[in-house]
């Protein structure tokens, strides 16, 4: 039996953390910006961590299982 949760979480998280989407955290002027499709090299490293961070919660805290069959 596959284990599907690591990719589909990983996919999802990946769209929502993507700096610039949805909002960059630190922003250019402020310290969340909504929407500017911009990024900067801290941006990039403060949305890993948040990343990295909900990929454990889900995956080894929390021990979520999408199975197929």
């Amino acid at each position: 039996m596959a284990d599907w949760a690591p990719i589909i979480i990983g996919l999802i998280l990946f769209v929502l953390f993507s700096p610039g989407l949805l909002f960059q955290l630190p922003g250019k002027g402020r310290p969340v910006d909504f929407v500017n499709f911009q990024t900067s090299a801290i941006s990039i490293f403060v949305h890993s961590l948040l990343f990295f961070g909900f990929m454990v919660i889900f995956l080894v805290a929390i021990k979520v299982h999408i199975g197929s069959g």
